[in-house]
């Protein structure tokens, strides 16, 4: 059986507390975006998982896909599968990954071996993976609050644009991300997105991650700029970085002149 985990952006993401057990309560849009890993699964004699394509962090064994399973093992008694996950989504990018692949674990899994879980008790699951991980079970924009996984449903549909995602070749550190952001009531309500057209997003929409990223990394904000003199009606970094994307009425003919192919992930 295979899968095909997408990656998602961040319209806007306000750092709004500080909580007593150190994490953070934020606000933000999940958007999903058509930037695909491949996941693919076989029953076998052992478990474990392979891997092809971009880097992978860390130990295979500690890899969200082998702790989606042990999840759904140790409530389900599952017998050994093997994965292989191809990556195309980037690391350090903000464009959550490996916390769709492992929601999209969870989803095969229920699926393949008819488990008959929720959604709503999938997403229990995934929250026990990662902030972000719920958003990937329904995979549609979302509202997102406390550390990211309070989730709403919002009506926002980017079906006629064209979405442009740029990834430098640098990564951007969440933890390091966290400590440099000083954390603010927000003067515009993310939740109220749909009201606003996206052609003003840019006057109200910000990402309170984006002004210490920049000084760290001023080729990101470089980028950001660049999309917006090719003509993006809205340009943002997505989560902590260091992706950028840009969101366009009209493709510019020369693109793919004017951004390096290795950087350029999804237009």
């Amino acid at each position: 059986m295979i899968v095909f985990p997408n990656a998602k952006i961040n319209i806007g993401l306000h750092v709004v507390s500080k909580r007593p057990d150190g994490y953070h309560n934020l606000e933000t849009v999940f958007y999903p975006v058509q930037l695909f890993d491949a996941l693919e699964m076989a029953e076998t004699g052992k478990a474990g998982i392979t891997f092809s394509g971009l880097p992978v962090e860390g130990p295979a064994d500690e890899n969200l896909v082998m702790k989606a399973y042990r999840i759904l093992k140790k409530d389900f008694g599952l017998p050994p599968v093997q994965f292989h996950l191809h990556k195309n989504i980037p690391a350090g990018a903000g464009l959550g990954g490996g916390s769709s692949d492992a929601a999209f674990t969870l989803k095969m899994l229920n699926n393949y071996f008819k488990l008959q879980i929720t959604s709503e008790k999938l997403k229990d699951y995934a929250a026990q993976l990662g902030a972000d991980c719920s958003f990937f079970i329904d995979n549609k924009p979302a509202f997102a609050e406390g550390i990211g996984d309070l989730l709403s449903c919002v009506d926002i549909d980017l079906s006629q644009f064209h979405i442009v995602v740029l990834k430098p070749e640098i990564s951007v550190s969440t933890a390091e991300a966290y400590r440099n952001v000083i954390p603010a009531q927000p003067v515009f309500k993310l939740e109220g997105l749909p009201a606003v057209p996206v052609d003003h997003w840019k006057d109200v929409v910000k990402n309170d991650f984006e002004n210490s990223v920049f000084l760290r990394f001023p080729e990101i904000k470089r980028w950001k700029e660049k999309l917006f003199e090719l003509g993006a009606i809205y340009a943002s970094m997505s989560g902590s970085g260091s992706a950028v994307f840009g969101i366009f009425r009209h493709l510019p003919a020369d693109l793919d002149k004017k951004i390096p192919k290795s950087i350029l992930l999804v237009r």
